[in-house]
Order: structure tokens, then sequence, then C-alpha cells
């Protein structure tokens, strides 16, 4: 699966009222590993930026005055992106800007989701923490995701941050457990146990030793737990425990 996370900075909040992107950043995920690849490019909207805006991103007219026009970047922008999921954080906005530009482009109207999908990453947010703050910020502080460099709003680095959001708020442990999986869950534990066993040498086993787990570092797991149960909303740990304990009765 290939998916792009996208982010934009504008002259300002609404199309509509002629405002224009200013700059694109976009950063590749392929089977949720971050490829290295991105698209970056800054924009002459030919046009001032609102003050509020201004201070939000910092980029000036005078920065903007010698960059491309949207409509001599437009095709390379659409072959990127082309065929992708767009992982977006308040997708609405940055669509209505995409679709605003593209239009102008082709002299007929023309929607981003005709080429793509799109996942906004705001909606998801919200379905899993209702009532509480989830800006790009709140959700890095609250799954421990660094922003730090983050002092002014840039196309790019906002990506890149999203991307690592993204796969931190989907990833859970899945992935390193090789009883579970993302599509299937829980496998059985005991019959992964039990393959385990079958792979070692018979006279090898009848001379393992089993080591229970002292109180210290029994209190140390559960606290690790504690921590992944806060970062990702659950633990794939809990299920094996539980299947585990269902098969030894």
């Amino acid at each position: 699966m290939r998916q792009i996370v996208l982010d934009t900075e504008t002259t300002g909040l609404d199309p509509a009222q002629g405002n224009r992107i200013i700059e694109i950043g976009c950063v590749e995920i392929i089977d949720r590993k971050l490829t290295g690849r991105h698209y970056h490019q800054y924009i002459n909207p030919e046009r001032e930026s609102e003050e509020g805006a201004l201070s939000v991103h910092g980029i000036t007219s005078e920065f903007l005055s010698d960059k491309p026009l949207f409509s001599q970047i437009a095709e390379a922008f659409l072959a990127f992106v082309d065929g992708a999921e767009l992982i977006i954080h308040n997708a609405p906005f940055d669509t209505a800007f995409l679709n605003s530009e593209l239009s102008r482009v082709h002299g007929e109207p023309f929607a981003i989701a005709s080429r793509c999908s799109i996942t906004d990453t705001l909606v998801m947010a919200k379905e899993r923490h209702p009532g509480q703050r989830n800006s790009l910020d709140a959700l890095c502080k609250r799954y421990d995701v660094d922003n730090s460099q983050r002092e002014l709003h840039g196309a790019l680095l906002d990506a890149e941050i999203l991307a690592d959001l993204y796969l931190t708020m989907t990833g859970g442990q899945v992935s390193l457990l090789s009883g579970t999986s993302a599509e299937g869950g829980n496998r059985s534990v005991s019959s992964n146990r039990d393959s385990a066993f079958r792979r070692v040498d018979p006279s090898l086993a009848s001379r393992l030793k089993i080591l229970p787990a002292s109180s210290v570092e029994l209190q140390a797991h559960e606290d690790q737990l504690a921590i992944l149960r806060k970062k990702a909303g659950s633990c794939a740990w809990d299920n094996i425990d539980a299947a585990g304990k269902q098969a030894g009765n």
C-alpha cells in the first residue's frame, strides 16, 4: 500500500476568498515504512499572505517571489501523489485548497479525490479521543511524538511529524509479536508456543529450566504495558495474556 502524508501552507483560511497555496510537503509511506522519498515545493501565490496566516508559517512574499507558480508544478505534484492514499490532518482544509488550485490550472472543476483516496487523521483522532484537544501538537504530546523542531508551521516538517504520528496511532504492538497480525488479530498462542518447542532438540529441551519472573520484573512488565496502552490506546500483549490463560484453563 502506498500512502502519502500531505500538508500545505496557505496565504489564508479560505480559497473562496482568493487565498492560495504557498507550500506543499509530502512524505511517502509504503507498507507502513517511511521510504525517504518526499515531495516539497514552495509556490508563488501572486498575492500577499494574510496577517494571521503569516504569523503561523512565517513565509514572506519576498521569499516566495522567485518560486514557481502552482500551474508550473501541478503536473509534478499530481504525478507524485497519483493513486496513493493521502493522509492529511483536517483534510477538508487542504483538499479545498488543492481542488481550487487544480481547478484553476485545468480550467474546470477538479477534485483531488478523483486521483487519490483520503484519510483524515483529525477525524480519526476525534473518534479515539472524543472531547479532547486533537491538534497536531496535542496529539504529538499524547502519543509522545517529537515535535520539538516545530516553532513555526512548515508543510514538509508537519508532514514528517504527521507521518510519525499516524504510524504510532495506527501501529500498536501487532508487528512485534509473531502470534498477532493487524488483519487477523490474535492467533493461537498455544500453537505458536508448541511449534517453537518442536524446533528445539529434544535432548536439549529436557534440560531446559523454567525461570519464573521475579516480582520486580513482573511489575516492570506491567509498567511498560501501561505506557504502551497510553500511547496506542490498546496493547496486543493483553490479548496474548488472556489467550494464554484461557489455553491454560
